[in-house]
């Protein structure tokens, strides 16, 4: 009995069996994985959160600084022909347009050019567009009418030709523009050929991918494309050309957030100046603004509705739709995007079919700008490094206004080409390279300047950086020197051009010759001079003294040091050709040292102007000796080495000039100057072996062919009031009559004239004295 309670109680004490819970681990596991991963997108989301505002926000673009030429200032008796004022006028792409319907445009008929000129800011004045005539004779400009008003124009100036641009590492450039002064048609064409749900979707629109796939199938081939104007603003302001599945989800993604964080019209102003519609040698076209210019020459507001068209056609492929290489493949691009426009409700039929019966007309590809005077453009570049980072030269869009003067520098290459090539034709003259320098007399500003024959963008600018022995160019200063001493020296005064031993320091004689290699005896200063005779200038400079013809070398302002021993007196040292053009400039400035610029102004991006470049002027030589000086000079050019100058020029233009040969013939050099310019002229070889040529023989050459063709205004020197004129007997040095028939005016510093009389006037003067002036005069 009581075994089987205890049965009976373990049976019923017995548990049920637990039941086992199905494993969860593919589902927590799955949890885990997409807890994780949306972790990560979000990490990832404000990561390009993060990259989407960082470039938005910020500085969006590098835009690149942009040189401009000197302005042309227009006024009746300027000195252009027509032939030459349109060719002015192509080189700003101005359009032929009988209508002048657009800024930009000009109409050509007969004797008579109008024109309608674009708006320009300058660095000092904003000048409106004006509608104006000009009236052409053989000698220049007649007359300037404007045509609104009815009115003369008395002055006015051509927007300035672009001559280069300061690229960053990545060389893009663009012309920023506001979205408020796009044109409407821009607007509407892009919206009805690249998004027509632009103002609907949210970055990525998939109903117009869905349109764009069936269009596609519809045509048999790629018409229409689906990303949005968002994805296309990403793709090319954020992201690489590679293509793949992962950066199309980043593009997607990214779009997205753009639209999130940014208005429509921010995207839309954005997208009008990143898009890339072109590329100009090695930089690349970005933005509508500047591909109005490349493509048409024009501002994008006076575009007309066909080449709105045009432009949004390379939308979908600038090298496959370029209307320079493929200019069929064009016009149907465009026509397509019109007929969209149509469709869309955009324009009417009538306008669309009178847009597509005009022809694309773009403008010709002209010369890279960036690669355009590349000398001139280092000098400018060297200049703004002195007040600017390279940073803020490549990226702040800074607008450079320099002094350079594209028709005189135009001149100047062809005539160094040819010339060099004549030269080259005489026996064994070969390899021979070149600098020139001009400024303008009054002011210093450099008008032109090559650094060598190819004058190749990156190469050895020997204008600037040559530096060679300058030979008797420095002859000038020699004497400068000896006239600052009236009572010992005047221009007259004869000087010994006779054989001279010089003592050296180390034990060694320095024996100079002529380059004729005689001896002329006495000569007057002045013939020494203009005859360049190195005997003479050594004694004379032995005379005043190596040191303080160094220190009139400094006054004229060169900078460089310079050794102190005897043969700098011959131009032993060497300098480069624009520490020459400093030199001489001082010397046209009638002994006031302006230094010589090639920049005028920088304005800012938003026209803030931040540096100027004003006319400094001091005086650095005593002007009357520097009187004498140029007089000696412009006898240089009447019977000295210069003299075959006046083949070329008028008798009385008064040229002032100085030629300069180097031992051995190793260097050839001219430096002179007429009333509106002064040029320097260099020829030698890079390995320095002889060339040959003498200053005369070689750049003379090459100042008389380019002066000849640029220079329109005589020399005429103003003596100082201290300079008093006497008429000398050239013989003797001494006072003479008028009937004299060897006398000649000779300018003197007052109290240094003669004062005895030469035989050839004794009778007429003894008749003009006074019974006073004979009874008080003393015996001598």
């Amino acid at each position: 009995m009581a075994e089987k309670t205890y049965r009976r109680s373990s049976r019923y004490s017995r548990k049920k069996p637990v039941k086992k819970t199905p494993s969860h681990w593919f589902r927590n596991l799955f949890l885990i994985l997409l807890a994780g991963g949306s972790f990560m997108l979000f990490i990832y989301l404000g990561y390009l959160d993060h990259n989407v505002r960082k470039q938005f926000e910020g500085k969006r673009w590098a835009i690149p600084a942009r040189v401009y030429a000197s302005p042309v200032e227009l006024y009746a008796g300027y000195g252009i022909s027509a032939a030459k004022f349109e060719a002015l006028l192509k080189m700003l792409h101005y359009r032929l347009d009988a209508d002048l319907s657009a800024e930009g445009t000009y109409f050509k008929n007969g004797s008579q050019i109008s024109v309608k000129t674009r708006y320009f800011d300058f660095w000092d004045q904003k000048q409106p567009s004006m509608l104006m005539q000009l009236d052409f004779i053989d000698e220049g400009i007649l007359s300037i009418t404007d045509l609104k008003k009815s009115e003369d124009i008395a002055v006015i100036r051509i927007d300035p030709v672009q001559i280069g641009s300061f690229y960053p590492t990545i060389k893009e450039d663009r012309v920023l523009i506001k979205l408020q002064d796009a044109p409407d048609t821009l607007i509407k064409g892009l919206l009805a050929s690249e998004d027509r749900d632009f103002y609907k979707h949210f970055g990525v629109s998939l109903r117009g991918i869905a349109r764009a796939m069936w269009t596609n199938v519809r045509a048999g081939g790629m018409v229409q494309g689906g990303s949005t104007i968002t994805q296309q603003l990403v793709k090319n302001f954020y992201l690489t050309n590679k293509r793949s599945l992962s950066r199309k989800a980043k593009e997607a993604l990214m779009a997205l957030i753009l639209e999130f964080r940014y208005s429509k019209n921010e995207i839309l102003e954005a997208y009008l100046n990143e898009i890339y519609l072109g590329q100009n040698g090695a930089s690349s076209v970005h933005g509508f603004g500047l591909a109005s210019e490349f493509y048409f020459g024009s501002t994008l507001k006076d575009l007309p509705l066909e080449q709105v068209a045009s432009l949004v056609a390379l939308v979908r492929g600038p090298s496959e739709y370029d209307p320079r290489r493929y200019p069929e493949r064009a016009l149907q691009r465009r026509n397509l995007v019109l007929n969209e426009m149509v469709m869309e409700g955009y324009i009417t039929k009538a306008k669309a079919a009178e847009a597509i019966s005009k022809p694309i007309s773009v403008i010709p590809r002209t010369q890279h700008s960036s690669n355009r005077y590349p000398g001139f453009l280092d000098l400018v570049k060297r200049q703004l490094r002195e007040d600017y980072r390279e940073e803020d030269l490549t990226s702040q869009g800074l607008r450079i206004f320099t002094t350079l003067d594209t028709q005189v520098q135009d001149i100047l290459e062809k005539t160094v080409a040819l010339k060099l090539n004549q030269l080259e034709k005489s026996p064994r003259v070969n390899k021979l390279e070149t600098a020139v320098i001009v400024t303008r007399r009054d002011s210093g500003e450099i008008a032109a300047l090559i650094g060598g024959r190819e004058n190749l963008a990156g190469g050895f600018n020997r204008a600037l950086d040559a530096v060679r022995p300058i030979g008797s160019l420095i002859k000038p200063a020699v004497y400068l020197t000896a006239l600052e001493y009236p009572d010992k020296y005047t221009i007259t005064t004869r000087v010994s051009d006779s054989g001279i031993v010089v003592k050296g320091q180390n034990g060694t004689d320095w024996i100079p010759k002529n380059y004729d290699h005689r001896e002329h005896g006495s000569v007057a200063l002045h013939t020494a001079l203009a005859k360049s005779y190195n005997l003479a200038t050594v004694h004379v400079g032995m005379d005043v003294g190596v040191a303080r013809t160094a220190k009139t070398l400094k006054s004229m302002g060169v900078d460089r040091s310079v050794d102190l021993y005897p043969s700098l007196l011959l131009g032993a040292s060497s300098l480069t050709p624009i520490e020459v053009a400093q030199m001489y400039q001082t010397l046209a400035g009638d002994g006031f040292s302006t230094p010589i610029k090639g920049i005028r102004a920088v304005v800012a991006a938003d026209g803030k102007r931040l540096q100027s470049y004003p006319f400094i002027v001091r005086q650095a030589l005593d002007p009357s000796v520097t009187y004498i000086v140029n007089t000696i000079l412009q006898e240089v050019m009447h019977n000295g080495t210069g003299h075959s100058a006046y083949s070329s020029f008028p008798q009385d233009y008064g040229l002032v000039g100085k030629t300069g040969t180097t031992n051995d013939a190793k260097d050839s050099w001219f430096a002179g100057y007429t009333g509106d310019y002064l040029s320097v002229v260099w020829i030698g070889r890079d390995d320095n072996k002889s060339i040959r040529l003498t200053g005369a023989t070689g750049a003379l050459k090459i100042w008389t062919a380019l002066m000849r063709q640029i220079s329109k205004q005589p020399v005429n020197l103003i003596p100082p009031d201290n300079i008093k004129m006497a008429l000398v007997d050239t013989g003797s040095g001494l006072l003479a009559n008028k009937d004299c028939g060897s006398a000649k005016q000779y300018p003197y510093i007052a109290g240094s004239e003669p004062t005895s009389y030469s035989s050839c006037g004794t009778s007429v003067i003894e008749q003009d004295k006074t019974w006073f002036e004979d009874f008080f005069q003393s015996d001598p």
